[in-house]
């Protein structure tokens, strides 16, 4: 088997330390150590601890975004997957302890000048909304109600990791079928 490059170790690393722990609770010192790199050979691939972030977010936005898409994909009409869309909440948020969403807490952990990473999250989520609208365009109301069930979708997410709990994904699931009739 492969041994890992440096820049994917890295990556690595640091991803599963911002996503457990924080972006602020995690330095950069820590992120060389548990990596097993030197500091030269980090500083080679990245400048920044907020350059790193900003990797971690890239490949967390693919990663995720394709595991909802495939989590949906057997639904037959636009209307069941944005519904399964909350069945998919729920199958990954209990299967990180309701962690909660690595863009949503990056964002909450974030200093004021790190515009890189908030223009990951700001794409991210564009993403998750023209997903949601493009499932919805034959909807003559699509526009509002893309931006309901976003709401509900980013709720629930949150909410679900402030309670530990899947209710906060059911209740916004049963919403979402009232919306969509």
């Amino acid at each position: 088997m492969k041994k890992k490059g440096v820049k994917e170790r890295i990556i690595e690393t640091a991803s599963d330390l911002f996503y457990n722990n924080g972006y602020n609770q995690t330095g950069i010192n820590q992120i060389i150590a548990e990596a097993g790199v030197a500091k030269a050979s980090m500083y080679q691939h990245f400048r920044s601890k907020e350059d790193i972030a900003v990797d971690y977010l890239k490949q967390r936005h693919i990663n995720w975004m394709g595991s909802l898409q495939d989590f949906v994909s057997s639904k037959k009409t636009d209307k069941e997957k944005v519904i399964s869309s909350f069945d998919y909440l729920d199958s990954w948020l209990s299967s990180v302890n309701y962690r909660g969403c690595g863009f949503q807490n990056i964002i909450c952990d974030l200093p004021q000048d790190q515009q890189k990473i908030k223009d990951q999250v700001v794409l991210h989520k564009t993403d998750v909304k023209k997903l949601v609208d493009s499932l919805l365009q034959n909807d003559t109301n699509q526009k509002d109600l893309g931006n309901e069930i976003v709401v509900l979708l980013e709720g629930a997410i949150i909410l679900s990791q402030i309670q530990k709990s899947s209710w906060p994904i059911t209740a916004a699931k049963r919403a979402a079928i009232k919306l969509l009739g």
